[in-house]
């Protein structure tokens, strides 16, 4: 009888000492007693396409792909799973039997699996969205809430002309409007979405004021350091229902260690407890 063969896994990036996704996988092949570990790898821009070849070769199963790789992987990769195409940007390799590489974006369905945790009853039709920036996270998010069947989303960046080109390439229900018109294009909306590193710990708040914000719209951030972000506590403040990034970073792992480990682990409240103590 041949021994269990050692997965190993690890999140890619530039710089990566930052990353929870460690202690993430390595809770999760402890409690379900797997012989395997998940480790930084640390590539610098410019040496992404001299690292993913080599992941077949020192045994990788795959690796997360993080800030600033997520798009320029997309074009190193041998095959896309067809969300990821859509999205236009990876955040999942899986090494395939033959040691060609497959690229995945789980960045989606962890967004929206986050609001279900938090609201049960939460839909993406109940009203407009307002989506504050368009990079890599708001594509994902844009898109999943389309999926879901938002009917009316409002996209808002700094550089207007980003906003533009993915409201272009995505089309209804997806409509960009003038930065300068932030404030006001909250009057009706049923969710507010920033996908900005905006509230970012290090970065300055997000300048936005919620006061044509309805009390009943839900307010989420996918920054998860710190866990209450400016806009989220002033949310808060005013009554409206919240919800950080911290869902998205636990739900987006939950596929790729399936595809690794060949386990759809649970978040636990340990867990939980563990990622938050050492945010």
């Amino acid at each position: 009888m041949n021994p269990p063969s050692y997965g190993l896994a690890g999140v890619l990036g530039w710089p990566v000492a930052h990353s929870r996704s460690p202690k993430i996988h390595s809770y999760w092949i402890s409690k379900y007693g797997l012989l395997g570990a998940y480790v930084q790898l640390p590539v610098a821009p410019g040496q992404l396409g001299l690292a993913l070849p080599g992941l077949a070769a020192l045994g990788f199963r795959g690796c997360n792909i993080t800030l600033p790789h997520k798009v320029d992987a997309l074009h190193l990769v041998d095959a896309l799973d067809a969300n990821a195409a859509r999205i236009g940007a990876i955040n999942t390799i899986v090494v395939q039997g033959d040691g060609s590489l497959k690229g995945f974006n789980n960045d989606g369905f962890g967004y929206i699996q986050s609001l279900l945790d938090a609201k049960p009853d939460w839909r993406a039709d109940a009203g407009p969205v307002a989506v504050l920036g368009a990079g890599g996270a708001a594509r994902a998010v844009v898109l999943s809430l389309a999926d879901r069947g938002a009917r009316e989303i409002r996209l808002l960046n700094r550089t207007p002309e980003k906003a533009q080109a993915l409201a272009n390439e995505f089309g209804a229900p997806v409509r960009a409007l003038p930065w300068s018109q932030r404030h006001a294009a909250l009057a009706d909306v049923a969710m507010l979405v920033n996908t900005t590193s905006q509230g970012m710990q290090g970065q300055p708040a997000l300048d936005l004021d919620l006061a044509a914000l309805p009390l009943h719209a839900l307010v989420s951030d996918v920054i998860y350091v710190p866990m209450q972000t400016p806009l989220l506590a002033a949310a808060r403040q005013r009554g409206n229902a919240t919800v950080n990034g911290l869902g998205m970073l636990l739900n987006q792992a939950r596929p790729a260690f399936e595809a690794w480990f060949g386990v759809m682990p649970e978040i636990t409240a340990e867990l939980r407890r563990a990622i938050e103590a050492g945010l």
